[in-house]
């Protein structure tokens, strides 16, 4: 088979492909995780960012090869999970606009599309790492280029390419110590060689393609909360929300000019896509501004005078009692896990805690939904986890309102931040002194291994109970009780006055009380403080100040 000419229904096409085959072998690049925890999630996350992006794709009843993209791009910087997951919106972010204006491809186009998609990766991240996903995406791009005008056949123009990324991958060991020594290639780069393999599969018919693409419109809804619903009170009476598809890249202007047409107004996008929610008294107005920029979809148009509260609730897409507070000068967004923490996290009035689930990584979408659920005039988020803080960045990017994310990557020092607030200053100055306060905790964390492997310089079996030190392993063992002593061994010093303990889901309370007990016997300068946290995964949680 030989294919010159890229159209729409081929690239829906190749995307189901690549969504499928690295479904197929997510749990393969999930044990890639330098870390052999249980929550290595590299392959689970970059798979649903896939899935995210393929139904906003495959929703176009498009054959333009740029509008898909562009829906592609936006439905993956919705769906981003985890680092990888957000490096990996980039990078179909840089492919969406390389195919601007474009209705077909060719290998050239293709091959200044990879090119762009690795240099919009590079510029996201803050210190861009050799070795990892963004080597393997650069030197593809590179390579793609230097044969893109020889070789006219896309399906051989693929294979090339993903030999040459298979070449790349596997030097970077070479590149990272890290991988080096744990025997591992890197994972995001490994996703990324299956998401190539998958489009090569399905064009070049080696593999029948199908993966479940709902194309329900809950997908595409605004992540936004409508505000109260008192009918008496509605100011503006028609909630008016649209897709545009349009090449104009300046939204800052359109949403200006929209502002004197309405209020709870919502516009986010960009290249090529953009989302639009007000309310507004004159919506056929609104469409007409519209109109101007581009083609309009999934236009809706409720009557909010008219409808009973209950389908005004639905139309939200969730049923909070948000409308009914007042707005506060504060409000907080917390990533959290396990039903203990969230009491934890409740206590300490935060407004909207987002379920990290099993793997503890959120989507920006969910992120950004909560962001906009709150009531506050300054938010602060926290990921309290290091592998979301880029999708709180990129939620941070999307949302209107005034954000700061807090870098916490761990629970306790989520509690530390929150702690160190003060309603009386500052948002600016909340900002320098939470963040300063999560260098004044240290966190400890006890899991089992998944794999074999050598770290530096220790033998970990698989299912040895590991212990990790501020995100370095300093102990291990068969015990889980023996591992956690030996861990807070390398941890509590002179100046430690207090020891949390938060204990998960799959331990005990009376072993709970036990290393409590044993560590008061020993440390008897230091407060112990044993608290249930419910947490999977992570037999216990130590927080160190």
């Amino acid at each position: 088979m030989r294919i010159e000419i890229l159209d729409g229904v081929m690239l829906k096409k190749a995307l189901l492909g690549a969504a499928s085959f690295l479904d197929k072998n997510k749990e393969e690049v999930n044990s890639l995780n330098v870390f052999p925890v249980p929550d290595g999630d590299t392959g689970t996350n970059m798979s649903l960012t896939v899935n995210s992006a393929i139904k906003h794709g495959l929703s176009l009843d498009e054959n333009n090869v740029s509008k898909i993209a562009s829906a592609t791009s936006y439905g993956s910087l919705m769906g981003a999970r985890g680092n990888s997951g957000v490096i990996l919106s980039q990078l179909f972010r840089g492919f969406a606009n390389g195919l601007d204006e474009k209705e077909e491809v060719d290998t050239k186009t293709l091959a200044n599309a990879l090119k762009q998609a690795a240099d919009t990766a590079y510029k996201a991240v803050m210190k861009p790492t050799e070795g990892t996903i963004l080597t393997v995406a650069r030197e593809i791009g590179d390579f793609a280029l230097s044969i893109c005008r020889e070789e006219k056949d896309i399906i051989t123009f693929l294979k090339r390419i993903i030999d040459h990324g298979n070449i790349v991958l596997n030097k970077t060991p070479e590149m990272l110590p890290v991988l080096k020594q744990a025997g591992v290639v890197d994972a995001g780069g490994k996703g990324l060689i299956y998401i190539l393999i998958g489009a090569y599969n399905a064009l070049a018919g080696i593999e029948d393609v199908y993966i479940e693409v709902k194309e329900s419109k809950a997908d595409l809804e605004m992540p936004i909360h409508e505000g109260p619903i008192d009918t008496e009170d509605i100011e503006f009476g028609y909630c008016t929300e649209f897709i545009i598809n349009t090449k104009y890249k300046d939204i800052d202007i359109f949403r200006e000019e929209l502002s004197y047409h309405g209020d709870s107004l919502l516009v986010v996008g960009g290249e090529g896509l953009i989302k639009v929610h007000i309310h507004t008294n004159n919506p056929g107005l609104v469409l007409e501004k519209a109109l101007t920029l581009g083609e309009l979809n999934d236009i809706k148009i409720d009557n909010m005078r008219y409808q009973h509260e209950e389908i005004l609730l639905k139309s939200t897409g969730d049923v909070n009692n948000t409308a009914n507070e007042d707005i506060k000068e504060y409000s907080f967004v917390v990533v959290s896990i396990g039903d203990g923490i969230d009491k934890v996290f409740e206590g300490l009035n935060v407004d909207r805690l987002v379920s990290g689930g099993q793997t503890m990584n959120p989507s920006t979408e969910d992120i950004l939904k909560a962001v906009n659920e709150t009531n506050g005039e300054n938010i602060f988020i926290l990921p309290n986890n290091s592998n979301i803080i880029l999708a709180a960045e990129q939620a941070k990017e999307l949302s209107e309102k005034n954000v700061a994310v807090i870098p916490t990557k761990t629970i306790p020092q989520g509690i530390s931040a929150l702690l160190a607030f003060d309603e009386t200053k500052s948002f600016e100055e909340n900002i320098e002194s939470m963040s300063e306060a999560i260098q004044d905790v240290k966190t400890g964390q006890v899991t089992y291994s998944v794999r074999d492997t050598e770290y530096n310089n220790t033998i970990i079996n698989k299912d040895d109970i590991i212990g990790i030190s501020e995100g370095d392993i300093v102990a291990n063992g068969k015990d889980i009780n023996l591992v956690s002593l030996e861990l807070l061994e390398n941890m509590i010093d002179d100046d430690t006055s207090l020891v949390t303990i938060f204990y998960g889901s799959d331990i005990e309370e009376d072993i709970a009380n036990e290393l409590e007990s044993q560590l008061s016997e020993k440390y008897s300068d230091v407060d112990i403080e044993l608290i249930y946290g419910g947490q999977p995964i992570y037999y216990y949680i130590f927080s160190i100040e």
